[in-house]
Order: structure tokens, then C-alpha cells, then sequence
């Protein structure tokens, strides 16, 4: 009887293979941003202007009487200054914008955090919300509790609050709104694919919530049911999330990379117009690359009828 189960055959599995297609071309009207058909894009090297009016900003250097760009991006000019926007690139701080960081070291009086920077940035024990939102000088026994408060992997969301001479970034989490991060996704994109925004905490209609933060770390999370002002910033609700919260949060995650793979701007516009659009899709498929290409390239036909 042994004999006969082992020579029995495997079941057999279906494999997917993908055999290579011709991509149709895409108009020109979808081959940049609505907003930056009119910007020139150069390479390393790439004479810029040789007007000797001009400014030097950031990305570009003097060679002669000709302005040169030293990264790939777009160009932006700004009255007579004339800066490089560079394509991909690591985030470079400015005050006031809002990131998203994981904690990689607890040192006196402070924390590391991870940023997606040159530099790790830093978190002071006197620029954070106490638990219950208390406001009172940081004593020595709030320093012996930080690792309490959090500690090495911990998720946060924060504001620039300074940005140092050698590009390093001090963060600050003082506004209830900042803190401590509970159950969601973490998705790394480029920080330059993320859209300026007077806000980037979005309570999206499909059901989830992200954080867009402006390194390039967005947070994807299950849309609270009432917000816990009274916990300073500090979020220790890890129930377990239920499995329709955990699709709207798995194919919001899937958009995320589609856009980004397509080099489409992220906003939560955007999100949302390529969240519609792949729903008549499988969320498993979304990874596929003809898939992306299809919902964006419906996303960016919206969003340009949108803007008239």
C-alpha cells in the first residue's frame, strides 16, 4: 500500500506564463504631467541656458558662461533662478513638511528616525506629546521611560521642525494629529512622485486612510471610527483588522505602486481616481504591468478632464 501512494503522481499546478507584447504608444497628452508639458527635462551634463542673467539654484553648476544641470530632472525657474528638480533623489527636509519615520535608535534625550534621508533625522524628548497630551517639562523619569514611549521599529508621522546646516532634520509630533503609528502599510515611492499639499492626512470615501508623507514613506490604514484625541499622539489600538478593511487597504496599496511605477504625481485625487478605476480588476492583478498601465492611463484621462 506504502509502495502504491508513492508512486502516485504530484497533482499538477498551473503556471502563469507571460509572453512578451508590443506596449501600444500612449498619446502625447499622457506622456508627462498636465502641469509640466512646458518644462524641459535634462540629463547630467545638459547645457540649461547661457544667459549670464540667470541665477544658479539647486541641481545645476557653472561651466564657463553656460548654466549645466548635475542631476536628471525637470527644470524649474523661478523668476531668474533656475533649479533642477531631480527625478529621483533622496528627501531632502524642508520645515514644515510632514513625514513618515521609523524609529532606528533610542539615545539621550532623543530618537533616531529613519526618513528616507542622507541623514537620520531626530526626534527630542522635549519636541513630542506626552502620553495623555500633557504639557510639563520632561523630568528624569521621563527620560528612563522613553523606550516606553517608543522604541526601535515603532512607526511614527511627525513635521519638520528645523532643518540643519548638514541637511540633517529635526522632527517634532507636539499637534495631536502626529505620533505613534498603529495597524496599516508602509509603501516607499520616490519623495519627488509626492504632491505638495496643504494637507497630507486623507480620509479617503473608500473606507481607509493614508498619510502622505513627503519623503517618499506613505502609510495605508484602516479609517479610525472616532478619533482618540486623549491619547497624545499615541495609538495602541492593535485589534485585529477585519478582512474587508484589509482588501480596501491591500488594493489602495497595489494603486500606490501602480502610480508610481508609471511615474504618475500622488495625491489623494489620484489615489482614489486609480482606486475606481481598478475595481473591475482582481487585486492580485493590479501588480501586473499591463494592468498598471491600463488603470493609470485611465486615471491620468481623468484627471486631466478634470482640469479642464
Amino acid at each position: 500500500m506504502a509502495e502504491a501512494a508513492a508512486a502516485a503522481p504530484a497533482p499538477a499546478t498551473s503556471v502563469e506564463v507571460r509572453l512578451p507584447v508590443p506596449r501600444p504608444r500612449l498619446p502625447q497628452s499622457f506622456s508627462r504631467e498636465a502641469g509640466e508639458r512646458d518644462k524641459d527635462l535634462v540629463a547630467p551634463g545638459d547645457t540649461i541656458t547661457t544667459d549670464p542673467g540667470y541665477m544658479r539654484g539647486h541641481g545645476t553648476y557653472l561651466g564657463g558662461e553656460k548654466l549645466i544641470a548635475s542631476v536628471a530632472g525637470v527644470v524649474d525657474r523661478v523668476n531668474k533662478l533656475i533649479c533642477v528638480k531631480a527625478l529621483k533623489t533622496r528627501y531632502n527636509g524642508e520645515v514644515g513638511d510632514i513625514v513618515v519615520g521609523r524609529i532606528t535608535e533610542v539615545q539621550q534625550k532623543r530618537w533616531k528616525v529613519e526618513t528616507n534621508s542622507r541623514l537620520d533625522s531626530v526626534l527630542l524628548l522635549s519636541s513630542m506629546n506626552l502620553p495623555g497630551g500633557e504639557l510639563r517639562r520632561r523630568s528624569a523619569e521621563d527620560e528612563l521611560a522613553m523606550r516606553d514611549y517608543l522604541q526601535e521599529g515603532d512607526l511614527i508621522s511627525a513635521e519638520v521642525q528645523a532643518v540643519f546646516s548638514d541637511g540633517a532634520v529635526s522632527l517634532h509630533t507636539r499637534s495631536l494629529k502626529y505620533g505613534k503609528l498603529g495597524q496599516g502599510v508602509l509603501v516607499q515611492v520616490s519623495p519627488s512622485l509626492v504632491k505638495r499639499q496643504k494637507t497630507h492626512f486623507h480620509d479617503l470615501t473608500c473606507g481607509a486612510s493614508v498619510i502622505l508623507g513627503n519623503n517618499g514613506f506613505i502609510w495605508i490604514y484602516p479609517t479610525p471610527k472616532q478619533k482618540n484625541e486623549e491619547a497624545g499622539g499615541f495609538i495602541t489600538n492593535l485589534e485585529p483588522v477585519p478582512l474587508s478593511d484589509r482588501e480596501v487597504i491591500s488594493r489602495l496599496r497595489n494603486c500606490v505602486v501602480a502610480l508610481a511605477e508609471q511615474k504618475q504625481m500622488l495625491y489623494d485625487t489620484s489615489i482614489v481616481y486609480c482606486y475606481e478605476a481598478s475595481l473591475s480588476h482582481e487585486i492580485k492583478d493590479l501588480l501586473k504591468p499591463e494592468v498598471m498601465e491600463k488603470i493609470v492611463l485611465e486615471t491620468r484621462q481623468r484627471l486631466l478632464e478634470l482640469e479642464g
